[in-house]
């Protein structure tokens, strides 16, 4: 199911921008696993491997892109049980800032003094 939902993204962003065409495309899929790579002519670039554990699907891809800004732009990620996780990224991701320290304080008092419910 992740598999169909990551690709259709992919396919979302390269029917976006009409003017690419489709350099390499290939696919391959099995019952218990698949794989799948493709590079536009607008530098978008994806391939992602996916294998069937137990019960859940572990997948494991790449994506490369140029930002409108011109960067190059490349993820590598796992898809798993845990979710979608970046490994890599360049330029790096953004990320949150951090807690700020009353909130911090709030939630230590807060565990420490349950609900007496």
């Amino acid at each position: 199911m992740k598999f169909f939902v990551v690709l259709a993204c992919f396919l979302a962003v390269a029917y976006a921008n009409e003017e690419a065409d489709v350099i390499h495309s290939e696919s391959e899929v099995n019952p218990d696993s698949f794989k799948y790579a493709y590079d536009l002519s607008n530098s978008i670039k994806a391939e992602e491997s996916g294998v069937l554990s137990g019960d859940a699907l572990v997948a494991k891809g790449q994506y490369s892109f140029t930002a409108p800004e011109g960067d190059q732009v490349s993820v590598q990620y796992v898809a798993d049980e845990n979710g979608y996780q970046v490994v890599a990224a360049n330029p790096p991701l953004p990320t949150s800032p951090p807690i700020p320290e009353a909130i911090l304080k709030a939630i230590a008092y807060i565990q420490a003094h349950p609900s007496k419910e």
